[in-house]
């Protein structure tokens, strides 16, 4: 089973979206999902600060800011 991490903030718009369209295929394409918060990290939020939302799978990066649904899919499906 595949794993998506995303990397967000609070308040993040852009993640807000790439958390929900992310979601909407959880269920189809049986994936496990970890939100991670960097707000407070100095880590994350020096890695990551200006990309949220960071979407990962299986560790490795896929998306930054948006998430283009049919490659995700095609990401998951692999």
């Amino acid at each position: 089973m595949k794993s998506v991490t995303v990397y967000s903030r609070t308040g993040c718009h852009l993640c807000e979206t790439a958390i929900a369209q992310i979601e909407s295929v959880k269920l189809d394409l049986n994936f496990n999902l970890d939100i991670k918060l960097i707000d407070g990290n100095l880590d994350l939020e020096k890695q990551y600060g200006e990309q949220v939302p960071v979407i990962l799978i299986d560790g490795q990066p896929h998306d930054y800011w948006r998430v283009d649904l049919a490659r995700f899919t095609a990401a998951i499906k692999n």
